[in-house]
């Protein structure tokens, strides 16, 4: 687990406030970050769900369609339109999966990713002063924190998809 809160009631109070803000830190960021998302989709001419699903790809594919729809929990209808939306926009390619020729995957077309980085420039070059102020020590351990947040996140969202 972790490591237990040792010392007096104040530590203790002390140690929940901190938990407590947080847990509202990230909120504030989640809520920060999908209006950036949102504001960077409306610059290229893209629905929200178009954004998140290329990113899906950018990072993880070439990926099968059923594949995107799982992990972004769209249906595969609403998946073909955000599919074929990013196609037609030179996003993304559909091409026969290498392994199995009857399937179908999707990559993204990295021509398009300028537009994108120079969108998010601002904020990369914030989170890259950001980084700088801390040490490697203290970077490992926000890696590993946010790894394990959004572990969390992911099994609470399995506990609500399977009830």
């Amino acid at each position: 687990m972790g490591p237990e809160v040792s010392g007096g009631a104040d530590e203790r109070r002390r140690h929940r406030r901190l938990s407590n803000a947080l847990k509202e830190s990230l909120r504030e960021m989640n809520i920060q970050l999908s209006l950036l998302n949102h504001h960077v989709s409306a610059h290229l001419k893209l629905k929200d769900a178009d954004l998140q699903c290329l990113d899906l790809i950018n990072r993880e594919g070439p990926l099968s369609p059923t594949a995107v729809a799982r992990r972004t929990g769209m249906h595969p209808a609403t998946m073909t339109g955000v599919l074929d939306r990013l196609e037609r926009g030179g996003w993304i390619a559909r091409e026969r999966d290498p392994v199995d020729r009857r399937a179908v995957v999707v990559r993204a077309l990295r021509d398009r990713n300028s537009d994108l980085f120079r969108l998010l420039s601002g904020m990369n070059a914030s989170m890259d002063g950001i980084c700088a102020e801390y040490t490697a020590d203290q970077l490992e351990l926000l890696v590993d924190f946010l790894g394990r947040t959004t572990s969390a996140g992911r099994r609470a969202t399995d506990d609500l998809v399977t009830d």
